[in-house]
């Protein structure tokens, strides 16, 4: 406690300097010591208001290091240990902060996974809440706005989009795009069945082709981001895509004598 009290008081000399460094690496002091005299010298250089205050900056580094190694490597393959290095903190600086390897992917995707789903469901929603004589006639018009407002979304989040659909195994994201299908395959179900009710001729789809067919829609609609297209070129691409599926469907289900 000798050296504790020096540094404490303000009173060590240089010659008690010599001696704490002379104990210090034939192990004669214990680890308590050297944690009473670490902390005194904390509280006597470092203001209270300093200590709890979060270093400005130290996160949105760690997030745009951590984009950089994730994109490049994947989740599974991405090192905390390089992401700290490159962001010059520990790992435990991104433990406190992001809990974690997961926790910081998450921090990156979640935003854009979340902005992304409530669109595709506000779409949905709307279009069911319209009367079910009008459905038939108006699909085509909301599923234009509705891919309209996800390309939007996705080109404002472009690099999330990226690391969302390959980049995210061994997340809680790597069924991301399954979910949507798992969505839309429901909503897809239920419009059938009242395209079979108002067409006595409809035929009745099975639930596993609608699942198909969904899952057919989702990935090639993702392929503007695999294949890095211009957003001009997205457009037409996915306006091709809508015309593709719709006549499609309207082949097996008469959309057009529903109008």
């Amino acid at each position: 406690m000798y050296f504790a009290q020096k540094v404490r008081n303000f009173e060590m000399t240089v010659g008690d300097y010599y001696n704490f460094r002379r104990l210090f690496y034939t192990g004669y002091l214990t680890g308590e010591t050297i944690r009473i005299i670490f902390i005194t010298v904390l509280h006597n250089t470092v203001t209270e208001e300093q200590m709890t205050k979060p270093v400005e900056g130290v996160s949105e580094k760690i997030l745009a290091c951590a984009r950089e190694e994730f994109l490049e490597k994947g989740y599974s393959d991405a090192s905390l240990r390089t992401i700290a290095a490159k962001a010059d903190v520990t790992t435990g600086s991104i433990y406190s902060r992001f809990g974690g390897k997961e926790g910081l992917f998450s921090a990156i995707v979640q935003p854009a996974a979340d902005e992304f789903t409530d669109i595709f469901l506000r779409t949905q929603e709307e279009f069911h809440a319209v009367d079910e004589e009008k459905q038939a006639g108006l699909m085509d018009a909301y599923v234009t706005s509705g891919m309209e407002k996800m390309l939007d979304c996705m080109y404002d989040h472009f690099e999330e989009f990226q690391l969302l659909l390959d980049a995210s195994y061994g997340t809680k994201f790597q069924n991301f795009v399954e979910h949507l299908v798992e969505i839309e395959t429901e909503y897809t179900y239920k419009f059938m069945q009242v395209i079979q009710f108002q067409n006595e001729g409809a035929k009745e789809i099975p639930e596993e082709f609608i699942h198909i067919m969904t899952t057919a829609l989702f990935e090639s609609a993702f392929e503007v981001v695999r294949h890095k297209m211009p957003r001009e070129k997205a457009e037409d691409y996915v306006k091709m895509l809508e015309k593709y599926h719709y006549g499609g469907w309207n082949a097996i289900m008469n959309f057009d004598e529903n109008r």
